[in-house]
């Protein structure tokens, strides 16, 4: 018997990609209902930004219209301070201004400028790319994301309150923590063994679980504001698309269909948004309940960072500053993190803080924004969101900074 052709949208891949019947029977509904149409999309993504923040004049350059040449000493940073007594973390009301550093680019006429940026391992948002408009839109059609994920359940972290911090669990032996050093991979001491370390009176800041998207939702897509104070429930959605990524084993239900879904992140030479693609580690989907906060911390790799709904506002540090944020040691279950709570500073204990420099960026739909390998970021979520990212590769420039920090 001669099998079935099923419908497979025209960006998809031959070996990495959601290839069942069921993805292919939504994908072509909603293709048939949606052709293709540059404009259409453009003023949907446009539709869902809300509002517009004015970035705080620096003398250096104008965030719009930045050189061809990345200036010195880009990105403008300021008093970390003075950037959380503008806007408190824990207050998801809009600013007029925000303290943005980084440029921000036009997908057709700023491309070369972009790829400059990127090529120097400095970070940039670049805004108007077509194919995410599409997903952009796919997204916030109604009932999309629903069908998309159907039952399947995905990894969910509850806390108490809106402070999200990772952790991986201690060893309940002396044995080394192999799961902690896979994870760590990549930093000055995982080339040898260590374990993680329970410190005293620790316990986990979170608690993980696995829900469908619908049930998550119910809990996040809260409009009452007197739900969603600081010390509210909040409720944290993760997706992992593995690709080739341990052999396309990489995470129980992986959501394979986020390579379909989003075809500007696959693993394609000569993308803007993949610099070494036989190196990427999958596309992971972050889902943010307004107010929820990620404590600050970096990843060891390139990192690009896509908005497909919501808001996020992304408070960012060069590594340099590395020293001054407090971070927790290689062997503590949140290595890398910040210990410092950013919505209520301890400079008595910290004191270093208060010299810290960063700036910030509120990311909205149809964002798509760089962060170089260790680049730190502290992100709180305005309203519901979807965010998603890709890593690929790891670039040398910054090790210096961190392995100084110890790791």
């Amino acid at each position: 018997l001669q099998k079935e052709k099923l419908y497979a949208p025209a960006t998809s891949m031959r070996d990495i990609g959601d290839k069942s019947k069921r993805y292919a029977q939504l994908r072509q509904q909603y293709d048939d209902e949606h052709p293709d149409d540059e404009l259409r999309t453009r003023m949907t993504v446009m539709n869902l930004h809300e509002r517009t923040y004015s970035p705080i004049q620096n003398d250096a350059y104008d965030i719009y219209h930045c050189p061809h040449v990345p200036p010195p000493h880009y990105p403008h940073a300021w008093n970390i301070l003075e950037i959380l007594e503008h806007w408190p973390p824990d207050d998801t009301t809009p600013r007029d201004k925000v303290f943005q550093g980084l440029c921000v680019f036009d997908y057709h006429r700023d491309y070369q400028k972009a790829l400059t940026y990127r090529n120097a391992e400095l970070p940039f948002v670049i805004q108007g790319d077509p194919s995410v408009h599409q997903t952009v839109e796919r997204w916030n059609s109604p009932g999309y994301m629903e069908q998309l994920m159907g039952d399947v359940p995905h990894r969910t972290e509850y806390s108490p309150n809106n402070h999200f911090m990772y952790w991986v669990p201690p060893p309940k032996n002396k044995k080394i923590n192999s799961k902690a050093l896979k994870l760590r991979k990549g930093l000055k001491a995982a080339a040898a063994p260590y374990r993680v370390e329970k410190p005293d009176n620790w316990t986990q800041p979170t608690e993980m679980m696995r829900l469908r998207y619908a049930d998550w939702l119910l809990h996040a897509n809260v409009t009452n504001d007197a739900q969603l104070g600081p010390d509210q429930p909040h409720w944290y959605y993760r997706l992992i698309g593995c690709g080739y990524m341990s052999d396309g084993k990489c995470d129980t239900d992986s959501s394979e269909y986020l390579f379909d879904e989003l075809p500007w992140f696959q693993p394609r030479e000569s993308l803007l948004y993949v610099v070494e693609p036989s190196h990427q580690r999958g596309i992971h989907c972050r889902f943010g309940m307004k107010g929820v906060i990620a404590e600050n911390h970096f990843d060891g790799s390139r990192n690009f960072i896509a908005l497909l709904g919501g808001e996020r506002r992304y408070i960012l540090s060069h590594p340099d500053q590395c020293e001054k944020l407090a971070l927790y040691p290689l062997e503590h279950p949140s290595a890398r993190h910040s210990a410092i709570d950013w919505s209520d500073p301890d400079l008595e204990t910290f004191p270093q803080f208060s010299e810290a420099r960063a700036n910030e960026v509120v990311m909205q739909a149809g964002d798509v924004m760089y962060l170089p390998t260790n680049w730190f970021h502290y992100i709180i979520s305005l309203s519901l969101n979807m965010q998603c990212n890709t890593r690929s590769g790891i670039s040398p420039e910054t090790m210096k900074y961190i392995h100084q920090c110890g790791f």
